[in-house]
């Protein structure tokens, strides 16, 4: 084995060779990513939305309900969110 300053030249490769093989195999799966979000947009799917369902089912129900109460807490500070409680039809 070469060692250089403490360092083992092999296994240094061998980590640097798995990381690279690591790195094309992410970027084709990035490529079929996209292809599949292409697919979807083709047949007529907002590919926005879907992104934000991925992110979405990522979370747990706990800090899903939080996010979504924080977020109607806010759109209602800034007077975008709807009023149900009123019984005017909407304009």
């Amino acid at each position: 084995m070469t060692d250089v300053g403490g360092i083992t030249a092999e296994q240094l490769r061998s980590y640097v060779e798995r990381i690279e093989r690591l790195e094309e195999e992410k970027a084709e799966i990035a490529v079929t990513i996209r292809e599949v979000f292409a697919e979807a947009k083709a047949n007529g799917f907002d590919t926005k939305v879907m992104r934000q369902v991925l992110k979405l089912r990522k979370m747990d129900a706990q800090d899903r309900a939080e996010q979504e109460s924080l977020l109607d807490l806010y759109l209602r500070a800034l007077g975008m969110a709807p009023d149900f409680t009123s019984n005017e039809p909407a304009a």
